[in-house]
């Protein structure tokens, strides 16, 4: 019998009556004969609430604790789930992270999944049962509960389905799948029926929303394919997979939560600064010295946590930062052509003094604005260059 996984997201399991919709499509693919695993995210914005309520109570929680909290709105969606099904005659168990076997490094809030323990979920799965899981969770060596980073419940998903060969991953939320862009900034995005891993990677890494990068990186090392769809309809969604990649653009990215820093040389050695970030768990997307500056990107989010550190040393420090958008140009070999460049760099031209850096790849093109920019640049990119590759 082969074994489906499903991930609901938070939208998709917002409220009874959107729990009945999950419930319904699990038991579909029960009654055509499957095994299904269904991992399920904490209900709309619980663990947004949670955290503001951490953060009423204290500018900087302890990490151990945060986990803890976090990890309860999870558990509140896979037992409603589970009485759910059971009430309609599917046999069904929800099993916390560390119920499922979910063993994870001690880095709180952003996590990465060591090894998955299959024992307790292939029982249930030999008892006939729905095994629901919750998402964006795991254990460390300490027992310590820890979760996974925002988004951490498709990562859950898909290294599930590894550690048990599944026969594929599906992704649900509340869009039909992944876009040329975001369809709430551009309105004339399209949807894309099947995307390389690598692609989805380079999506994922910019910033759009639509999966967890690491749950990709997962899927392409153990060929899992994840088809990314709806839970309101039967669109046949996105799916990613290995599969020949074409010269083209794929699809752009706008991301506008980063913050870029610059930090004089004279108040920390670069290696130093590096040293402070990596001991304190912050991740820069980008550091690099820039004359007699140190220039760092982060996510909005970790710059957060980086002025929160209690002792100032960075913030105490700061020369200059702003918050910023950053555009990438995502597809297979675009840089090598030469069409396609002359395009970008037309469009591109009126805001030249508002560009800060411009990055070439083959895969990809970045551009960064000094500050932030509205939709028009970035859906006249979008029009344009999608409108190119198709004709």
């Amino acid at each position: 019998m082969d074994t489906i996984v499903l991930k609901f997201g938070g939208s998709s399991v917002a409220d009874n009556d959107k729990l009945r919709i999950v419930a319904n499509k699990i038991i579909t693919l029960v009654d055509e004969g499957y095994n299904v695993i269904a991992v399920v995210s904490a209900q709309g914005r619980k663990t947004d609430s949670l955290l503001n309520e951490a953060y009423e109570l204290s500018d900087n929680p302890n990490a151990r604790e945060l986990d803890v909290l976090l990890s309860t709105g999870e558990q509140i969606s896979i037992a409603k789930l589970s009485i759910l099904l059971n009430s309609l005659g599917y046999k069904s168990t929800a099993l916390t992270g560390w119920q499922a076997g979910i063993y994870t490094d001690c880095n709180n809030q952003n996590a990465i999944i060591e090894h998955i323990d299959t024992s307790r979920i292939n029982k249930e799965l030999n008892r006939n049962n729905v095994v629901i899981v919750a998402g964006f969770q795991g254990v460390n060596e300490l027992e310590d509960i820890t979760t996974l980073g925002r988004g951490g419940s498709d990562t859950t998903a898909v290294s599930i389905a590894a550690a048990l060969n599944a026969y594929s991953c599906y992704i649900y939320s509340d869009v039909e799948g992944v876009f040329t862009a975001d369809p709430r900034k551009v309105s004339s995005a399209k949807k894309i029926d099947k995307l390389s891993y690598d692609e989805m990677i380079d999506i994922a890494n910019e910033g759009a929303k639509v999966l967890h990068n690491r749950c990709v990186e997962i899927g392409n090392k153990f060929n899992i394919p994840i088809v990314a769809k709806s839970t309101f309809n039967e669109d046949k969604g996105t799916i990613i997979k290995r599969c020949i990649e074409e010269q083209k653009i794929t699809s752009l990215v706008k991301n506008d939560e980063l913050v870029e820093v610059y930090i004089p040389n004279d108040k920390f050695e670069y290696i130093e600064l590096n040293k402070y970030l990596l001991n304190n768990r912050i991740n820069p997307l980008e550091i690099s010295k820039a004359d007699d500056n140190i220039y760092a990107l982060f996510k909005l989010n970790d710059f957060r946590k980086l002025d929160a550190i209690v002792d100032g040393k960075i913030a105490q420090s700061i020369l200059n930062k702003n918050q910023i958008s950053r555009i990438s140009i995502i597809g297979h070999e675009i840089a090598n052509n030469n069409t396609i460049m002359n395009q970008i760099y037309e469009i591109i031209s009126k805001e030249a003094e508002h560009i800060s850096r411009l990055e070439i790849y083959n895969s990809k093109i970045r551009i960064t604005f000094k500050r932030i920019v509205d939709n028009e640049l970035f859906k006249d990119l979008h029009d344009k260059l999608i409108n190119y590759v198709e004709t």
